[in-house]
């Protein structure tokens, strides 16, 4: 997330509190201290601590479900709409490494929009299961358990939030390429 605004860099503050402590343990005296502003000032910018978590994971989840239209649409092979997912993922997360440990960890914390963000993590989750079946189906991907698949897929690609920031040479782009060549193509000789 690139900062533009005042509350844009208070939101990505907070983002990085909330992967440091969890969202719970965050107070609003704690983000303004990280700030170097008085907390009183926060609300000038922000009404809450709910508010930013709103943000954070609506955004993304839209972001992802945005992405996930898209590669629906093309007229790609399964294979390669998954690696377009994978890069998706990579994208998304290169970019917003704190944010994404909110969307993993704190989404249960969301109050009035908890219910619009679980239909767009199952609306996902079903879109990317369908991409999965029509290749069994096609004959591109073997005939397992899609769930499986589905699973090892998400678990590494929702995980990567952890991974980025270790990596300081990171290439987006290279990190999509061998993701998947492993999550798709397997490690087979």
């Amino acid at each position: 997330m690139k900062v533009n605004t005042r509350k844009e860099e208070i939101v990505k503050t907070a983002a990085n509190l909330f992967k440091d402590k969890g969202f719970s343990a965050v107070t609003m005296r704690d983000l303004a201290t990280a700030m170097g502003i008085k907390a009183a000032s926060l609300y000038n910018h922000i009404n809450s601590k709910q508010e930013i978590l709103k943000i954070i994971i609506i955004s993304l989840a839209e972001n992802f479900t945005e992405g996930m239209q898209h590669i629906l649409k093309s007229d790609n092979t399964s294979i390669e709409k998954l690696e377009q997912v994978v890069k998706l993922h990579v994208d998304i997360t290169s970019k917003n490494t704190f944010e994404m440990a909110s969307l993993n960890n704190d989404w249960m914390h969301l109050e009035e929009k908890l219910e619009y963000y679980l239909t767009l993590r199952s609306g996902y989750e079903n879109d990317f299961r369908s991409i999965i079946l029509e290749g069994v189906q096609r004959g591109e991907i073997r005939d397992v358990n899609v769930d499986v698949v589905l699973f090892s897929m998400l678990s590494t690609l929702r995980s990567l939030y952890l991974w980025i920031p270790k990596k300081e040479d990171l290439n987006p782009h290279e990190l999509s390429d061998n993701l998947s060549n492993v999550l798709i193509h397997g490690i087979n000789k």
